[in-house]
C-alpha cells in the first residue's frame, strides 16, 4: 500500500491518501479523541501522539497536529496508523457510528432559498475544498445570513475568513440575492 500526503492551506493539517476508498458517501469530523469512538481509523490515528483532529473524506484522511507537534516526527507513525487499520480489515466507521456529516436540514418559509445555497455548494464549494483536505456544510439561514460549518483542514486555517468572505459569500450574493453575508460556525 502506497498512501501519497499532500500539504494543505492550513499548515496544521496534512491531507493522506490512502488510494483506497474512506468513506463511500459524506465526511465524518473527529475534532478530539472521544469523539472518535465510533471510527476504528480515527481511533489509530488519535494514538499518534500530537494528533488533535481526524477528518475523513471520500477517498483522503486529514490530519490536525498539536501546535508543539512536528510533522516530521508525526508522519511515519500516521501513515503507520493508516496502514494498519487498511491492513485489518477493519471498518473505517462501526455500524451504529456516527453518520456521515453534511448540510443541516432547514424548513420554513425560506426552503427554496436554502435548498439553492446547499446546490452551490456541493457544486461549486465542496469539490474545491476538499481538495485541500476540509469540507463546508450548512448550517442554516436565518434573514439573509448563511452559518457554515467548516470542517477538516478548513476550521481554523489562516486562509478560512478570506475564503469564507470572498470566495463563498461573494459567490452565494452573486447567485441568491437573498444572501446578504456568510458567517461560520463551531
Amino acid at each position: 500500500m502506497f498512501i501519497q500526503t499532500e500539504t494543505t492551506p492550513n499548515p496544521a493539517t496534512l491531507k493522506f491518501l490512502p488510494g483506497e476508498p474512506v468513506l463511500p458517501q459524506g465526511t465524518a469530523d473527529f475534532p478530539s479523541a472521544d469523539q472518535a469512538a465510533a471510527s476504528p481509523l480515527a481511533r489509530r490515528i488519535f494514538d499518534v501522539a500530537g494528533v488533535s483532529g481526524v477528518f475523513l473524506g471520500s477517498d483522503f484522511v486529514t490530519v490536525t497536529k498539536t501546535d508543539a507537534a512536528v510533522w516530521d516526527h508525526l508522519k511515519p507513525s500516521i501513515l503507520g496508523a493508516i496502514m494498519e487499520h487498511y491492513q485489518s480489515g477493519a471498518p473505517v466507521i462501526e455500524d451504529g457510528g456516527a453518520a456521515p456529516s453534511g448540510h443541516a436540514s432547514h424548513d420554513g418559509p425560506d426552503a427554496e432559498i436554502v435548498i439553492q445555497i446547499k446546490e452551490l455548494l456541493d457544486t461549486r464549494v465542496r469539490p474545491a475544498v476538499a481538495q485541500d483536505g476540509g469540507d463546508i456544510t450548512f448550517h442554516g439561514f436565518d434573514r439573509g445570513v448563511v452559518y457554515l460549518h467548516m470542517q477538516g483542514a478548513c476550521a481554523g486555517c489562516p486562509s478560512s475568513t478570506l475564503t469564507l468572505k470572498m470566495g463563498i459569500e461573494n459567490l452565494l450574493r452573486h447567485y441568491i440575492p437573498e444572501v446578504t453575508e456568510v458567517r461560520p460556525v463551531a
